[in-house]
């Protein structure tokens, strides 16, 4: 996939657009700083059709707000799925409580983070360990497919998610 576009949103969050062939489905790949290093690589090395935006944050506002943001339908393509970058591939979680707190951000911003968050289980299915993850919680309360994986997973995980993802007519692409 080639990169695109490179923005920054008002959270201080990093987004890099990776166009792939031409149709395909919309993808969001999320990711802790920490954990970011080598996905624009991971990223760059694949061949496929559609878009991918790695989005790099710190925090759950940010998150969602990005989320938001990619399921306008303004956009055209509805979101096919996002993968949470983790310290582990999961395969579900339970239902969490992010203690609330005030974020003081860059430049000033300042905004309320934590809440109650759902359940969610691996988009595909897939079996392996339960843990907590408040990004693909996030991603459960608004409704978007997740899978969680590793940074050195990601590649395979999206190939696999698009291999099982049919390119049939979707409205609005």
């Amino acid at each position: 996939m080639r990169l695109v576009n490179v923005w920054s949103d008002l959270y201080g969050s990093t987004l890099g657009l990776y166009a792939g062939r031409a149709g395909g489905h919309r993808w969001l790949v999320a990711s802790p700083p920490e954990l970011a290093g080598d996905l624009a690589a991971h990223l760059e090395a694949l061949d496929g059709k559609g878009e991918t935006t790695l989005l790099v944050h710190a925090g759950l506002t940010p998150l969602r707000a990005a989320l938001e943001a990619q399921l306008d339908p303004v956009l055209g393509r509805p979101l096919s799925g996002v993968v949470v970058v983790a310290g582990a591939s999961l395969a579900g979680g339970p239902a969490m409580t992010v203690t609330e707190g005030t974020v003081d951000g860059a430049d000033g911003l300042t905004w309320l983070e934590g809440g109650q968050f759902p359940a969610w289980q691996d988009a595909l299915g897939a079996p392996g360990e339960e843990g907590e993850n408040a990004a693909a919680s996030v991603c459960a309360a608004l409704g978007v497919p997740v899978r969680v994986c590793s940074a050195q997973d990601l590649p395979d995980v999206l190939r696999g998610w698009w291999t099982v993802t049919p390119h049939a007519f979707v409205p609005g692409g």
